[in-house]
């Protein structure tokens, strides 16, 4: 199983400022960025930054822990998937679908407050901004994103204009090797299309033919219809924002759902995860080991 590496397709689940009942910064709002594992390296300057981040934390009056998530278990069932095996792939997509609704249906197995708000979080971090009052949590967020800034030049030399932008610039990073590296290779454009031909036959509104899209579009339908429930049950946030330009962080709000009330959303995306597999076999055989390797690339220079 996969977990949350599934956001191997972008820098995905961002919430709408404070969707996560103002518990998180930017930082801690971000979900994984991809399925490929942090390198010894990346993961000593991923460290780094914790460490710089909390001292100077501490120097504005605030505590703040030091907080590396554990590495994602790499089996040898998620190297496959990670290299486009088609088996692999179904098995996954066979109980997980997209990796959607399944974060709600399966809480136990992924690590995101709002599939399981009452659950406590592996990040120390969200517990201490839980006791914080509206004002000092607003102070909190202010000191932990100039301490992002701060850490951020120290350890890896990024000028930022917030700690959101930390992502931003992974973000930016990442599309533009994808669409350098990958959108223009003939071989996967024409698969990337025999996909979408068979996708339409199907059924299914194909938008963007290019690979990195194709390799994402399933995905993201499911992420846009989760975006309006949340919406719907919030009223602090606009009913829609406009579409995230090229290289921006789409803004996700995740509403809150019981398993029983997610089942029947991931019953309907396993479906159409499966179809896209199909349609896609051979596509995903070519385009996701280079997709992975790049991942990888771009997380070494943005450790998460």
């Amino acid at each position: 199983m996969l977990k949350r590496s599934r956001l191997a397709s972008a820098v995905l689940g961002l919430a709408v400022a404070g969707a996560l009942g103002g518990c998180g910064g930017a930082a801690e709002e971000a979900s994984a960025p991809s399925a490929a594992a942090s390198t010894p390296a990346a993961a000593d300057r991923k460290q780094r930054l914790e460490s710089v981040k909390a001292d100077c934390m501490k120097q504005k009056g605030f505590t703040y822990v030091p907080f590396v998530a554990p590495p994602m278990k790499q089996t040898e069932e998620t190297r496959k998937i990670a290299s486009g095996d088609y088996q692999a792939m179904r098995k996954d997509r066979e109980k997980n679908g997209f990796g959607v609704y399944a974060e709600y249906v399966y809480p136990d197995e992924f690590d995101t407050p709002m599939a399981k708000p009452d659950a406590a979080h592996t990040d120390p971090n969200y517990k201490i901004q839980s006791q914080l009052s509206p004002a000092q949590l607003d102070a909190y967020q202010k000191a932990s994103d100039a301490c992002e800034v701060a850490g951020a030049k120290q350890v890896l030399g990024l000028t930022l204009k917030s700690g959101m932008d930390y992502f931003e610039q992974h973000n930016a990073a990442r599309e533009k090797a994808l669409t350098d590296e990958l959108d223009s290779d003939p071989r996967l454009v024409e698969l990337a299309g025999a996909m979408a031909t068979c996708l339409k036959g199907k059924g299914y509104a194909v938008a963007d033919t290019a690979p990195s899209a194709m390799a994402e579009q399933g995905r993201n339908s499911f992420l846009e219809q989760q975006d309006r429930q949340g919406r719907k049950q919030r009223t602090d946030v606009p009913d829609s924002e406009p579409k995230a330009k090229k290289g921006e962080i789409p803004h996700y709000v995740m509403p809150q759902l019981t398993p029983e009330e997610a089942k029947p959303y991931l019953d309907k995306e396993i479906k159409a995860a499966l179809d896209d597999l199909e349609c896609g076999k051979d596509f995903y055989a070519a385009y996701t080991p280079r997709e992975t390797a790049i991942n990888q690339q771009v997380n070494d220079r943005f450790p998460m």
